[in-house]
């Protein structure tokens, strides 16, 4: 099997290329996308490889870009692709690494994805198999469209091989995540996934009903569906846990970023880069958890720190989400809803403050919130608490707009601002190609 899912692997990389749209090879040894996808030994190979794209190269994308624009890390290399999303502002180019990178692996996620789920209802597989194969699809593409508008003004919801793949806006790009996760957890409500899908796929790493409802609990937050962001983020059972695993062949994209042969692309900023009028508990152990003292800057002067949690050894784990994620959506949508309900949000913020027993270890063990009791005042401890629990997930950057927090002058190298962009550009790999790509954002 191991074999095969790096021939897969190999196999999308050409056939799909690095665009919503698709390039075509003429490779004679090449297996053909029929081949692919018409056996069972080949749709759990693209399972696995799908699973292992988004982990790897997606996970490294989604996390590091944002983290550069928002300050969650300060750059620590001469790479020019990292010097520009440090500098940030209008002159971002288009053809930046980051940018494009982030953009077509996703892009990927979800053509894999939309292939596997075409394919699945065609092969002879037990119905819990076929079911947990459509649903994991689907929860894949949902993340990976998820991840696409929290960056992009504009994405792409479903690829084309004509290189004329439409453009929505990002609020429907994440009703299109919704969507296919309610598809998703729908697949599994009339045939839960069988043990062979579990034994060949996921390998008893990701839960998936609680993953499909924790991302739904995330993007209606974030499309603004404040009391479904509520019941989905209180369906999941915070006992339960999802990680992307590792190996010698697999290596945490973050640790390979950071630690890997002692040559940083970038570091963990202090404070989880939020300015000093945030201050946090000298005692909060989500401090120590993700930070190692350093008291040291970057080329660009920006304090720094050593890194820890889940990116400090070369096969650690990493969640795919967090169980206080859950309580921050609550405490949030709460906050934002038609009328505040300031009782339940402060109950769920101080669920955060006062955890000490997370699945993962993340636990700020503090005081309950006892600020001043007012919708704007309990928002700004949630945006706090969300960079601190959240740390390097790559939700800052939707985060930091959605928080209202100060917009980018759109001049290049100004260090002091909070981020420097608002949406990335698109590609030009993307607008070269395809007609339908929309103008640049304005920062």
């Amino acid at each position: 099997m191991k074999n095969n899912i790096k021939f897969f692997i190999i196999c999308i990389s050409l056939a799909f290329g690095v665009t919503s749209c698709e390039t075509d090879f003429d490779n004679p040894n090449a297996a053909t996308e029929d081949q692919t996808f018409n056996s069972r030994e080949g749709i759990f190979a693209a399972a696995v490889g799908l699973q292992q794209l988004y982990s790897t190269t997606g996970l490294r994308w989604i996390v590091e870009t944002p983290a550069v624009t928002t300050r969650e890390g300060g750059i620590t290399t001469t790479f020019q692709n990292m010097i520009e999303l440090e500098d940030g502002g209008t002159s971002l180019p288009n053809f930046n690494s980051n940018v494009q990178g982030l953009w077509s692996t996703m892009l990927r996620v979800i053509k894999i994805a939309e292939d596997i789920e075409a394919s699945a209802s065609d092969i002879e597989l037990e119905a819990g198999t076929q079911s947990g194969l459509i649903a994991h699809a689907k929860l894949f593409k949902a993340m990976a469209i998820g991840s696409l508008a929290q960056n992009y003004e504009q994405v792409v919801v479903q690829t084309s091989n004509n290189n004329d793949a439409v453009f929505v806006s990002r609020t429907e790009g994440f009703q299109t995540a919704i969507t296919l996760l309610s598809e998703a957890a729908a697949q599994l409500s009339a045939n839960a996934a069988s043990s062979e899908f579990i034994n060949g796929i996921t390998l008893g790493n990701l839960d998936l009903p609680n993953t499909i409802a924790a991302m739904s609990a995330r993007y209606n937050l974030f499309a603004g569906n404040y009391d479904a962001a509520i019941s989905a983020a209180n369906s999941v059972d915070l006992s339960s846990t999802s990680i992307f695993a590792y190996d010698s062949q697999n290596l945490n994209p973050i640790w390979a970023r950071v630690i890997q042969n002692d040559a940083p692309n970038f570091k963990p900023r202090d404070n989880f880069g939020l300015p000093a009028e945030f201050v946090f508990d000298a005692a909060d152990g989500r401090l120590a958890f993700y930070l190692v003292a350093l008291d040291e800057t970057n080329q660009n002067g920006l304090p720094i720190e050593d890194i820890s949690g889940f990116f400090d050894e070369s096969t650690e784990p990493i969640p795919v989400y967090l169980p206080d994620e859950m309580n921050l959506i609550i405490a949030e949508a709460n906050l934002r809803s038609g009328t505040p309900n300031l009782g339940a949000a402060t109950t769920a913020l101080n669920e955060v403050l006062t955890d000490t027993d997370d699945p993962f270890g993340v636990n700020a063990d503090v005081d309950a919130y006892a600020g001043p009791n007012t919708a704007a005042d309990l928002l700004n401890e949630v945006y706090k608490n969300r960079r601190a629990e959240l740390f390097l997930t790559g939700v800052s950057l939707e985060d930091s707009r959605r928080f209202g927090r100060p917009e980018p002058s759109g001049a290049a190298m100004n260090y002091a601002e909070e981020r420097n962009r608002n949406f990335y550009p698109y590609p030009d790999l993307e607008r070269n190609s395809n007609p339908n790509t929309p103008a640049d954002p304005s920062i």
